[in-house]
């Protein structure tokens, strides 16, 4: 399912997969061109405002994983990805600096193939349990849906300050 709210994210809802849960409550929201292209800091600050902690700089990885226990908010600073969102039978979704993807806990993600001068910025609501990082293995499912269903909504959208919220 892929839809607009009315600040312009994008929203996908990712049916539940099987290498990853995924998020059944809440949508992943691809906000484009809201952090300034080239400038770290900026999509930093922007995150911290919002009540989110910036936590690394770095790129995604090449392989499905996903965080059972933590949402995670995405900032391409500079670059471009296709990121496959939700497993192998997932969405590609085509990022470019300037964009910010927000990912809801247990949504796989995986680098499909970036441009060498990808740099991502990435955060986590404040007050969040450390990120576990999950592959999708049969074992680990019982655990990862019991963290996702009780990890708190995050509360607020890490770009705009509104709610998460799908409106």
């Amino acid at each position: 399912m892929h839809e607009h709210r009315k600040d312009g994210a994008e929203m996908l809802l990712l049916p539940e997969g099987r290498d990853v849960p995924n998020n059944s409550r809440l949508p992943v929201l691809v906000h484009r061109g809201a952090v300034p292209a080239g400038d770290a800091a900026a999509a930093e600050t922007l995150f911290r405002g919002h009540g989110w902690r910036p936590a690394w700089r770095n790129g995604i990885h090449p392989w499905h994983h996903y965080h059972s226990n933590a949402h995670e908010a995405l900032a391409i600073v500079s670059g471009q990805v296709r990121v496959l969102l939700g497993g192998e039978a997932g969405v590609a979704v085509e990022l470019a600096a300037g964009d910010v993807v927000v990912l809801p806990a247990g949504t796989g993600h995986r680098n499909m193939g970036a441009s060498e001068d990808l740099l991502v910025v990435g955060a986590y609501p404040k007050g969040a349990a450390p990120p576990d990082q999950l592959h999708g293995a049969p074992e680990e499912r019982p655990r990862a849906l019991h963290s996702i269903a009780t990890t708190p909504d995050p509360a607020k959208d890490p770009v705009t300050g509104g709610p998460y919220a799908r409106g």
